[in-house]
């Protein structure tokens, strides 16, 4: 009778170590993130005791610890009494040998390879049991931490206090996902955390490209201009395009000219023209982002250090940035890429290269330039003629279209392993 009762107090022991075992893995593997979601949008009150346990990390490995260590102590101080009872000074050997096979396969192995594979899902089991735990070994616990800290403190080693998600831990968690299912949500997730580091001059319309209207046209064409516009805000200029001195309010405009339609000559352009808004090109989208919203505006002017105008950026180029292209009846068709018969893709030169990066999972170095015929002039570091060909970090290009010392349309195609042979100028 003894001797079927130890053996089932060895075999709970054994299975209360397997249980620690798993609960060790389960509460240093499980994401606070996943937890916090489902406390807060299951209202799931296990994820919230997961929760708990997870803010105090240190206390809950040791409480599992110590539990995992008094089951492996405890079976393994029977099964040496039955055996030892049963075969004699022989029995030492034979309980080590079997409780040494049992805890490794059956008290660790299997449960802490179990508890990896299904981490969160464990973690919402067992944490119940582990919350209990923890309050019945407080004394326990507190006293193992204590001596921790003071063996950190003997041999000199920092305590990290940890908590804290570095953004690189969430930008890798980010990559890491491999699956097909939410693939934009990914890639709109990285490029939030990119907007730190994006300026508004890599997105921003160049002034060249700027639709603006000179203040000394007659109103009448005035009126023609901001009709045929398709913005709704329009800067203008004195002199010289480089000259902003306000901006129209296309709506606003119309409709007040719509009122004073008999009598357009006693309207002056100045008095319905707001304050332009210049920002500087070093301006970051989180930054410029954050400053749309306090402004409540969606619509600035970029200048560089010296005060000249650049060009114009606007909230839809940052919300691009995030969401891909957004395309409607004003965006010329011209910057759409397009696939020719022989492997090329055409394009337009003013085309951003954070562009084709993103549409084809390139890799084109947007450091020193924005668009790709920019790329081609800082690559070239000359201004190449139509017909000419390159080949630069395993890419072909193709010179189209050039008007004046404009690169306007360019082809280009990556190139096989097999067909990089040496880069540089081939004419």
């Amino acid at each position: 009778m003894i001797t079927i009762i130890t053996i089932i107090c060895i075999c709970v022991a054994l299975m209360l170590s397997s249980f620690f075992s798993c609960s060790e893995s389960a509460m240093t593997g499980a994401s606070e993130a996943y937890m916090a979601d489902l406390e807060k949008n299951e209202h799931d009150h296990r994820a919230g005791m997961a929760l708990k346990i997870l803010s105090q990390r240190s206390r809950a490995v040791i409480t599992t610890l110590v539990g995992n260590n008094v089951c492996n102590t405890l079976g393994t101080a029977l099964a040496t009494k039955l055996l030892v009872d049963n075969f004699g000074a022989e029995g030492v050997a034979y309980a080590t040998l079997i409780m040494t096979f049992m805890l490794l396969i059956y008290g660790d192995m299997l449960p802490k390879s179990y508890a990896v594979e299904n981490t969160n899902k464990t973690a919402l089991q067992i944490a119940p049991v582990i919350s209990f735990c923890m309050w019945l070994f407080t004394p326990i616990v507190y006293i193992m931490q204590k001596v921790v800290r003071w063996s950190f403190q003997l041999f000199g080693v920092k305590e990290n206090a940890g908590g804290d998600i570095d953004i690189a831990e969430i930008r890798g968690a980010i990559d890491l996902y491999q699956g097909t299912e939410i693939k934009q949500e990914k890639e709109m997730l990285k490029s939030i955390f990119d907007l730190s580091e994006i300026t508004v001059y890599d997105v921003m319309n160049h002034r060249q490209n700027m639709y603006s209207i000179d203040i000394d046209l007659p109103m009448a064409d005035i009126i023609e201009a901001v009709r045929e516009s398709p913005f709704s805000r329009i800067p203008v200029y004195q002199e010289k395009p480089e000259n902003i001195v306000g901006i129209i309010m296309a709506k606003n405009f119309l409709k007040t000219c719509l009122q004073k339609k008999d009598s357009l000559d006693s309207l002056k352009i100045k008095d319905m023209l707001l304050e332009p808004w210049f920002i500087p090109e070093t301006t970051t989208l989180l930054q410029q982002l954050q400053t749309f919203r306090q402004r409540r505006e969606h619509f600035a002017l970029v200048v560089d250090e010296y005060g000249t105008l650049e060009g114009v950026v606007t909230l839809e180029d940052i919300l691009e940035e995030i969401v891909g292209n957004i395309e409607d009846e004003t965006d010329k068709t011209q910057t759409a890429v397009r696939q020719t018969a022989d492997g090329y893709y055409l394009l337009d030169g003013q085309m951003p290269i954070r562009d084709l990066n993103r549409m084809f999972n390139w890799n084109i170095s947007d450091d020193n330039v924005v668009t790709i015929a920019g790329y081609l002039l800082d690559m070239t570091e000359s201004i190449p003629d139509e017909g000419q060909k390159f080949v630069f970090n395993g890419f072909e290009f193709a010179i189209v279209k050039k008007v004046r010392n404009q690169l306007t349309q360019i082809k280009m195609r990556p190139l096989d392993d097999s067909e990089i042979a040496q880069e540089g100028p081939n004419d």
